[in-house]
């Protein structure tokens, strides 16, 4: 009989337990009403002590919970990049009505108020290790080239940028990260490189993704940069910078960089349709402290518009377009302390990029996207002259050996859809997708030739072109794949996916398995330990397979190291009709973790393996008919391996800093391409890539200080020196690839930023110093064995004042 009772007790208790749930849901917004997917969502009751529970927007930003009972609660919503939204108060009834939650992007100073951007790295939302830039920190961290997105690329860890400019994610190549420019590729369909310029204010955020990518990423085996731009909101906004030149006193008094810049934004129709146009230009003269007056100095033009729109045509279809136009022109480019004038070249270069995309959002978190790129490319590069190009122990004479102008152009269409969430063991949600690239590539260029001379001016080696530099190649890449993510618990996330990729060139299809986990030892607490396993593929190289088609070397030996009457004709060639895709391995572990409200730290490793990578291999030994073959083969192999510490805090307004360290190495058996341009003889190809560096410290900041409205901002970063080759007079690498290193190089640039009012309108005014310790850090050495001035250095920032007024609109 009790247990009857008991029995009878136990139902009744549970039948009103059940009676008291109640349902609280929601969607997520920006203010221009797009979803924000994997926004983490916490309430809780007003009563002091109550139990927090927490989830996560789906990919339409559409989250549910299930409360005990009808009350008062408390309500916190955060994602990267956006404000965070904290203890909005929510009355929840038995008949409560679905939330809408608005979270604003980060903006500048002008438009918050007291509240902390979230720069949260310990939720659940996917098992990838990830850093996000937003374009206000971009503005604020003073990078000596603070209006080049590319620049601003260093401020990420993991990210290195070389003596050139060129910047590499995770040790990989500039094009082995894939670049997306609001979800397209807009990577150089050529060399798969960065040079897509885009003004930084245009730019709403940047996030850098490692370890375990999710299968809609392919063809970027060392990671993800992904830009979204600013897409504009109900209030007019417009800004302007820089407008005002600045004088800089190096050997004389001159305009040494301006870079005018304006951006407007607004509605088109208020709640329905807004806009956002960025402008900027650049103007810079180059002065080579080295070379005598007159022929020290280089100058460059430069125009880019962004513009992008983005039409709400229902309240569950957005269509968004983008629009893309860059012109560059440089007169003497190259001119360094070992380049003088006449061995520079006058460059010009233009892309135009337009995309249109169509996204729209259905019940139970499904979402259907679909959409349309065209990024098209063109560059011309005329030597001042057309005498030979002479290289010798104490620089380069003579005219550039190349002339000529290359065409590029990618075509991409993408379909992808979240499928409606199901429940099987946790809840799941799927994501399947397409998409198709149509590549093409022209070029007319046209060689001269180049000559090696020793410390007495006397010929060793002689290199001249023949055959014909008009070449065309095209190329269609095609790809599918499916990723589950599978939230077993509140605090176990799984990762699942397989991406597979078909390339007409090679002419075989790929399978890119990819496996991640993500564990908190709380159900969504302060801490998140995340682990990954990747296969991914590189796109091809369209230049690997131009170059048997293109001019080829005809080379003479003089004595010492040969007889002129016996030239050498080089021959590139496919060498076997077909060849694997590179092929890369990724390993990643990683804890994070919440101290207080908002300091992030993380702890990550991340190790890399590349097979299968096309290369050209010299001959090991003159044919009879004196010709030195080069095939084309799968036999580069790299590796890197990474330990990286990161500490971040963001905190009231758009302060905040970042502070990281990164023990690493990088190196391939295929150190450097062995091409037709590349004028140098290697016998070892094995060694360290160009941009290892072992140790690498970062730190940036933007600061408040005692007194109001004035702020500190500062950028330091120390690493080891890169590494670089000794060479002969005969142009032969001596030893290994890269066995020599440039001096370590330090970089302090600190600012101070003074914002005011004047006539209702809000300005900021900066002043600061780059490189202010003026340590040396040449990017350019004399690496000739024979030279008297073997392992002098050039080049380098130099300590530079710089100032900055930004006018920020109305108040």
């Amino acid at each position: 009989m009790n247990a009857r009772w008991l029995t009878l007790a136990a139902g009744l208790t549970f039948s009103v337990v059940l009676s008291g749930q109640v349902r609280l849901a929601g969607r997520v917004n920006t203010d221009t009403n797009a979803p924000v997917a994997n926004a983490v969502v916490a309430v809780r009751s007003a009563a002091p002590g109550a139990t927090r529970f927490r989830t996560f927007a789906d990919a339409a930003g559409e989250f549910t919970f299930s409360l005990p009972a009808p009350g008062n609660y408390l309500l916190d919503v955060e994602a990267s990049g956006f404000f965070r939204l904290k203890d909005r108060p929510v009355a929840v009834s038995d008949n409560a009505a679905d939330l809408t939650v608005v979270l604003s992007p980060v903006r500048e100073f002008a438009d918050s108020v007291d509240v902390t951007a979230s720069s949260s790295t310990t939720s659940l939302d996917q098992v990838a290790t990830g850093h996000v830039l937003t374009g206000t920190e971009m503005m604020n961290v003073p990078f000596p080239v603070t209006h080049n997105l590319k620049a601003a690329m260093r401020a990420v860890p993991g990210v290195v940028q070389d003596g050139s400019n060129g910047i590499h994610l995770n040790g990989g190549a500039e094009r082995q990260a894939l670049y997306l420019l609001d979800g397209f590729n807009v990577g150089n369909p050529l060399t798969g490189e960065f040079d897509t310029r885009v003004s930084v204010e245009a730019i709403q955020s940047m996030k850098v993704e490692s370890g375990a990518l999710p299968a809609e990423y392919g063809k970027g085996s060392a990671g993800v940069i992904a830009v979204q731009t600013n897409t504009g909101d109900d209030r007019l906004r417009y800004s302007a910078t820089n407008f005002v030149p600045g004088v800089e006193f190096n050997k004389g008094m001159r305009i040494g960089s301006w870079n005018p810049r304006v951006n407007v934004s607004g509605p088109l129709r208020r709640g329905r349709i807004w806009f956002s146009d960025s402008i900027a230009g650049q103007y810079n003269q180059m002065v080579v402290k080295e070379l005598p007056r007159g022929q020290d100095l280089s100058t460059s033009y430069r125009y880019t518009n962004f513009a992008r729109v983005q039409a709400n045509l229902t309240p569950s279809n957005i269509a968004s377009f983008g629009f893309l136009a860059s012109a560059w022109t440089s007169g003497k480019n190259g001119l360094s302390a070992l380049d003088p004038a006449e061995t520079t070249v006058n460059r010009k270069a233009r892309q135009w990029f337009i995309y249109g995309k169509d996204q729209m959002y259905f019940g139970h978190g499904a979402v259907a996207e679909f959409g349309f790129a065209s990024n098209r490319n063109y560059s011309r590069e005329s030597p001042q002259g057309h005498a030979l190009y002479i290289v010798t122990p104490y620089g380069r004479r003579g005219n550039f050996f190349v002339d000529g102008h290359q065409e590029s152009d990618r075509n991409q269409a993408q379909a992808s859809a979240y499928l409606p969430s199901f429940e099987w063991m946790g809840s799941h949600q799927l994501k399947v997708g397409s998409d198709i690239d149509w590549l093409t590539y022209g070029q007319d260029v046209r060689r001269t030739g180049y000559e090696w001379l020793n410390a007495n001016l006397s010929p060793i080696r002689r290199v001249v072109f023949e055959g014909n530099g008009d070449v065309n190649r095209n190329n269609t890449e095609a790809s599918a794949y499916v990723q589950d993510s599978w939230r077993v618990r509140p605090n176990v996330l799984f990762e699942v996916g397989l991406r597979s990729d078909w390339d007409r060139i090679l002419g075989n299809w790929t399978a890119s398995p990819r496996v991640g986990v993500a564990w908190s030892p709380k159900a969504l607490d302060t801490t998140r330990v995340s682990a990954g396993y990747a296969i991914s593929y590189d796109a091809t190289n369209l230049q690997l397979f131009t170059r048997p088609f293109d001019q080829y070397p005809i080379t003479y030996y003089y004595p010492p190291y040969g007889f002129s009457a016996l030239p050498v004709r080089s021959v590139y060639t496919l060498g076997q009709r077909g060849f694997a895709s590179p092929r890369f391995t990724t390993w990643n572990a990683a804890i994070d973790h919440r101290f207080g409200s908002n300091l992030f730290a993380r702890v990550q490793a991340l190790r890399r393996r590349g097979s299968d990578g096309l290369t050209f291999i010299g001959p090991a030994a003159i044919a009879p008919s004196n010709e030195a073959i080069y095939r084309l083969s799968n036999s580069r192999a790299d590796s890197y391996d990474s330990v990286e510490l990161t500490v971040r805090q963001n905190f009231h307004r758009e302060y905040g800093w970042l502070a990281s360290y990164t023990r690493s190495r990088a190196s391939s058996t295929a150190v450097m391409d062995l091409a037709s341009d590349t004028p140098l003889l290697v016998d070892e190809n094995s060694g360290r890539l160009p941009w290892d560096s072992p140790n690498r410290f970062l730190t940036w900041g933007y600061l408040p200080t005692f007194w109001d409205k004035w702020s500190i901002a500062y950028l330091l970063e120390y690493r080891d020196g890169f590494p670089f080759s000794i060479e002969n007079n005969a142009g032969q690498v001596i030893g290994p690839v890269n066995s020599a290193r440039y001096p370590e190089f330090f970089e302090l640039n600190f600012h101070v930023e003074r914002q005011f009012d004047f006539r209702g309108q809000r300005w900021a005014g900066r002043a600061g110093f780059t490189n202010i310790t003026n340590h040396r850090n040449p990017n350019t050495v004399n690496n000739i064995m024979e030279s008297p001035e073997f392992l002098s250095y050039y080049g380098g920032q130099s300590r530079a004042l710089q100032f900055r007024i930004r006018w920020l609109g109305k108040l």
